[in-house]
């Protein structure tokens, strides 16, 4: 465990809960603009990861720390087990600076591997689960892996045998000695259960450091400082190569505890995590929040399932549960089948997509719930810019994504850069200590989304006089459709007003003579709910141009593992079926 000098245990003490009470006056906007200031309390911790684990150590050792469904640690196992494995990794060879991918659902080994690499000033490389060959080929290629954790396989991903045929070289290779001619730059495949030709097991990596490198961890520790780069995430792009989001230590660690701060989380929680660990959702908001405050983090499974969810939160008592509404709607349903337990509930998170107000209640209601926040963010930002309070009203979590967050300016403008006055949407731009460092390698993204300080969302919000946030689109979804600007968002929670719409997606198709027109994909709660009572619904309701041109009944919206739509795979599945060419959108 990591020895804090004096000066540095004094600041770590702010870890701990702190009250984020601010006069609401204070998150209102300013002089009349959609310009707002979170608080300046608690202060920013310029620390480490590796100083804020010791710290969560000290505190609550004994205290349960990692629950998975076939294994428990406590804060002394988890401490004990980060320092093997990083011990195990510089016994490889690995120095700070070098970049290890991980590729894996949620499994004990990613939190440990989480952990150790930032021990050691690696940079951890998220690499989505549901990744395929290219895409694994671009992540490790751009980023320049020397390293690569992963499971064998999850689903109908085989992960050994994607590697293998990236690497073939593995067949002949000494474990450590791999020189693949397609990814030149990784060394070490570390994969999880027995070991494999040309491939160490995860196991036996956390046997392979000694007492030279047990000593070196304290030095090592010595040099980390705040703002290296600890971790990078993958931007899922609808159009051309992801990028490489480029996060310090600084940037989560204090992210993590504004977020865990407004739900009020403290040592005495359970926090239930079966959202993504490779999304800031599990790895940021989930895990190292927890660790913030000293809480349990409970794993029900490697991927979502409302069943084995519902299960782990009655069995372990948990008293937070995160996920995305999608999520949500599942464990509802799951409920009707088989009622639990779930009084020990009170607080969460619901994030990634607008939160309808039926299903809001029923988180309330039924998931004894009442203290659920809506948080909003992206992977440049850490993630989280605004939330709500666990005492907001209930229309104000679903209506809006609350109120911005500790030690961050964001403000509102027009296309050509002004602050607009509050209550109209333009783009939103945040700006402190949560912005990333930048996309790796590739400086010309990083300028054009970065100006003056100012992360450029693409996100299309309006901010009202009391300083709540709404999300009203992207910049890029918007639709105009002869000169007309029309906001998806808008179409969407109106189409919800159905009673027999459980979901909608609105995004614009190319036309000929309009320059687009309005689609709208609808997921019906009931099998009698056809396109033209949609139409009669919308019809004299919302303004003519508004009305979807074209709906599409479906059963299910393509979506990400995030569980975010996926607009552009049903925008092109439209153009397709209706025979449009494809050109240019208008913006």
């Amino acid at each position: 465990m990591t020895i804090l000098n004096e000066s540095i245990a004094g600041r770590i003490r702010t870890f701990g809960t702190e009250s984020t009470t601010s006069d609401p006056v204070d998150l209102a906007p300013r002089d009349g603009r959609s310009y707002v200031q979170g608080p300046a309390t608690p202060p920013l911790v310029y620390a480490t990861i590796p100083q804020m684990l010791s710290d969560a150590v000290s505190r609550y050792g004994p205290r349960d720390a990692l629950i998975f469904p076939d294994k428990r640690l406590s804060y002394y196992d988890f401490d004990r087990a980060v320092d093997e494995l990083a011990s195990g990794f510089l016994a490889l060879g690995l120095e700070k600076g070098d970049r290890l991918g991980i590729w894996s659902p949620n499994r004990l080994e990613w939190v440990l591997t989480q952990f150790a690499t930032a021990r050691i000033g690696v940079v951890l490389v998220n690499i989505n689960p549901a990744y395929r060959l290219a895409e694994l080929d671009y992540a490790l290629n751009k980023v320049g892996c020397k390293a690569l954790v992963l499971a064998r396989s999850f689903k109908s991903s085989d992960y050994l045998g994607m590697i293998r045929s990236l690497a073939p070289e593995m067949d002949s290779a000494e474990k450590g000695r791999l020189h693949a001619a397609k990814v030149p730059a990784l060394r070490h495949v570390i994969v999880m259960g027995d070991a494999v030709q040309g491939a160490w097991s995860f196991d036996e990596v956390t046997t392979l450091g000694g007492p030279a490198q047990q000593l070196r961890l304290p030095q090592i520790d010595r040099g980390l400082q705040p703002d290296d780069a600890i971790n990078i995430q993958f931007t899922s792009g609808t159009t051309g190569h992801p990028k490489g989001a480029t996060l310090s230590h600084y940037n989560v660690l204090n992210n993590a505890r504004f977020v865990t701060d407004r739900i009020k989380l403290t040592e005495s929680d359970r926090l239930a995590i079966p959202v993504p660990l490779y999304h800031c959702f599990g790895m940021v908001m989930g895990v190292l929040g927890a660790v913030s405050k000293g809480a349990a983090m409970v794993f029900p499974g490697e991927a979502f399932d409302p069943s084995d969810t519902l299960d782990a939160v009655s069995t372990e008592r948990c008293t937070a549960l995160y996920g995305v509404p999608t999520m949500f709607v599942a464990m509802l349903a799951e409920l009707d089948n088989r009622p639990r337990d779930l009084g020990a509930l009170r607080t969460g998170i619901m994030a990634g997509a607008p939160c309808p107000v039926s299903v809001m209640r029923a988180v309330n209601d039924r998931m004894n719930m009442s203290e659920v926040t809506i948080c909003y963010g992206m992977t440049e930002t850490s993630p989280v810019s605004f939330q709500s309070f666990v005492d907001d009203p209930l229309m104000r979590r679903c209506e809006t994504v609350g109120r911005v967050h500790p030690h961050l300016e964001v403000k509102i403008v027009d296309e050509d850069g002004a602050i607009l006055p509050p209550g109209q949407s333009g783009e939103l731009c945040t700006r402190g200590y949560s912005v990333m460092k930048g996309y790796w390698g590739d400086p010309d993204r990083t300028a054009e989304a970065i100006r003056d300080g100012w992360m450029h969302t693409g996100d299309l919000a309006v901010i009202d006089e009391e300083g709540f946030c709404a999300i009203t689109g992207r910049v890029k979804d918007m639709i105009i459709r002869g000169g007309e600007n029309i906001y998806p968002r808008e179409i969407e929670e109106f189409l919800l007003t159905h009673p027999q719409v459980r979901d909608a997606q609105v995004f614009g198709i190319p036309d000929d003579r309009l320059g687009e027109e309005v689609c709208a994909w609808v997921v019906a709660g009931d099998a009698s709910l056809t396109e033209d009572m949609l139409r009669s619904h919308c019809t004299g309701q919302i303004a003519h141009f508004k009305v979807p041109r074209h709906f599409r009944l479906v059963g299910e919206l393509p979506m990400t593992i995030t569980g975010k739509p996926q607009k552009f795979v049903m925008r092109d599945q439209m153009v397709a079926e209706l025979g449009k060419s494809d050109g240019p959108r208008a913006v």
